[in-house]
This record gives structure tokens, sequence and C-alpha cells, in this order.
């Protein structure tokens, strides 16, 4: 494909006719559309792996997650990637509850280049809070977005000038009983709850800056014999291929984002791969024939799986049906006051990590 530069494009449009530039525009919109209707195929299976590391619901808490990284060998204390050709598998719900979710998304945006770089990998999964921001209804579930996300995906011009205005007054208001700081996050929660405009400024603005990346994102994947997946698997999508799954996700998500009408499969569907919970929440002598019966269609031997919080504490309790199913959420976000973990599979062998107490 020609590539021409800014100077030359700018040549080229202006030696042609409004006519001409309307039928252009026409043209780039139709392929533009064509890629978005029927988005690539994107590899989710990978063989031959000899380490794995999965983290699941990080909710926002950028420092437990840093920390995580750190303590099972990934990052270094610059914070560079250092985990060799390890896999790390983040199973989704990154956003919503905490403050931080921006600030892991460039971590994890960085770690994806310098991992690759030296043989490993990071996969990023969606979740179902994913689901909800990338498609605009986060404001919609009370308690996703809190303060400290609105701000921070906010347009920088947008979110100073609303600021500004609050100090102004604040600064004119000597009987506040309020800090500047305490001022500030009372604003912004009523924000949350009651401007429209400050929800489309963070609606456009998160996608400007991460609905693309997101949308190149798995919901399932394999690895070696594992499958990784933020709610689970049923029956009914073990028929299914991993790639048929991701690229339906894909699909519903793009075409809800232009506001087209499309039947949905998995979007917002309680027993899809983004949201079921049968895995860990059903009885496990009543369910183990199904199941197998997953496992057997996914041509796998283990799925894991975040979304259900279990704070339990004792590591054997977060595996399930004889160790065939892993529910890794537990609770590391300190809006769920559970504690940080980590699965940690090496040449086959399944060991929890788990921190308590960070300091």
């Amino acid at each position: 494909m020609v590539q021409y530069t800014k100077k030359e494009r700018s040549f080229i449009l202006k030696g042609m006719t409004s006519y001409q530039k309307r039928v252009l525009s026409f043209v780039i919109f139709f392929i533009a559309a064509l890629s978005l209707l029927y988005p690539a195929k994107k590899q989710c299976i990978w063989n031959g792996v000899e380490k794995i590391v999965s983290v699941a619901d990080i909710h926002g808490d950028y420092d437990k997650f840093e920390l995580i990284l750190k303590k099972t060998g990934l990052i270094d204390e610059e914070l560079n990637w250092s985990g060799g050709k390890i896999h790390l598998v983040q199973t989704g719900d990154i956003m919503d509850r905490g403050p931080d979710a921006r600030k892991v998304f460039d971590l994890l945006i960085r770690l994806e280049e310098e991992a690759e770089a030296v043989g490993g990998k990071v996969h990023v999964l969606l979740g179902n809070h994913e689901e909800a921001n990338i498609l605009g209804v986060a404001f919609d579930r009370v308690g996703y977005v809190t303060s400290g996300q609105l701000v921070s995906f906010l347009p920088e011009k947008y979110r100073e000038k609303l600021e500004n205005q609050v100090r102004e007054n604040f600064s004119n208001n000597s009987n506040s009983s309020f800090s500047i700081d305490k001022e500030l996050k009372s604003f912004w929660a009523d924000k949350i709850r009651n401007d429209r405009k400050t929800r489309d400024e963070y609606n456009k603005n998160f996608k400007k800056l991460y609905g693309k990346w997101l949308l190149s994102k798995n919901v399932v994947i394999k690895i070696n014999d594992i499958i990784f997946v933020h709610g689970g698997i049923n029956k009914s999508f073990s028929s299914w291929s991993l790639e048929e799954i991701n690229m339906r996700t894909r699909y519903e998500f793009i075409q809800l984002g232009m506001g087209k009408r499309v039947n949905l499969l998995i979007t917002y569907q309680s027993n899809s791969p983004l949201w079921y919970r049968g895995l860990i929440n059903n009885d496990e002598e009543e369910y183990k024939e199904e199941v197998d019966k997953i496992l057997e269609d996914l041509e796998a031997n283990y799925i894991v799986v975040g979304h259900t919080v279990r704070t339990e504490g004792n590591p054997a309790k977060l595996s399930r049906f004889n160790g065939k199913v892993w529910g890794m959420d537990t609770g590391i976000s300190r809006y769920y006051r559970g504690y940080m973990s980590a699965l940690i599979i090496d040449q086959g062998a399944f060991k929890v990590w788990e921190m308590k107490d960070e300091k």
C-alpha cells in the first residue's frame, strides 16, 4: 500500500473537487467499516510454554498489582520486564472499584513490548468491567466508576477547567468544613451521578486512548492444556471454538459501539465467558461430569478463571473439581479487602503465590 506524507496528502486533497473529496471520504469510510464488521482473527492458542503466571481481578489497585509482579519475578525494581520467556495472563477486570486502572493499562502496554522482545508474553483478557467501559455503560452500574478513575480518563483540559472552578469557589468560601481534596472528591462523585456531559467526555476519551487496544484483546485463550477466561465456560460455549468466542465478542462490541442493532449472544449475557460463575458456584459432585465434558470439548485439562471473589485464605480451596478448575479472584483490590495472589504454573505444576500483608 502506498504511504503518503502529510504534506503530500494535503497537496492531493487541494487538487480535488468537492465531489471527489466526498467520494474519497466514502471509500475510506467503507474500507474502515469493513475492517470493523469483519475483525481479523487473533492468536488465542499457545503451546510449549514452560512457565505461566496468572493474576486475576485488579480493579484499579495499581500498587498491589505492581507488587505482585515484583514478587513473582516478572518485573524489576525499575518496573522493567524481568520474566524472560514467562507468559503473564491477566484474566480481566482491570477496571472499576479502584482509582488506578489507567496506570495498570499503561504498565501492561509497555510490558507487552518488553516481554515480546525476549520471548515472553503478556496476555490481557477482557472482563465484564472492560465490557461495561468499552460500551459506555459503566456509569449505569452503581459503584463501578470511582472518582479517581473518572478523573484519570477525562481529557486533561476538560478536567483542569472544572478543577480550577472548584478551587476558585473553595478559596472564596471560607466557611467550608472540607479540605480542597475532599471538596474535589465530592465534586467528582456528584459528576459521576448527575453530569451527562462529564460522562460523555470520559467515554469518548477512554475509547480514544484505549478502545482500539482493548478491542484487540481476547476473552478466552489456551496455553498448553489450560484455558484462561474471566468468568468461565459453560456447556453451551464449550462447543464453540476459542476463535469463534473471541471474534463474536469483538464483533458485538464493535457493532454496539457503532450504534447498530445486533443479536447479543455474548455481550451482557449471564452465561457468557465474561459473566458465567458456575465453575465456582455450582456443586462439585453434581457438576463434575459436565466439567469433564466442557474440558473434553475444549481439548484442555484445566480452566483458570477470575470474576467470582473467593477470600477463604486457603490456597487449597482455590481449586475445584480435583484441581481441574482454579478460581483466582481473591479480592486483590482494597475494595474487596481480600489478599494478593497469583497462580504460578511451572512445567505443568500448579502453585498459588499469596501475600496477605504487603508490609
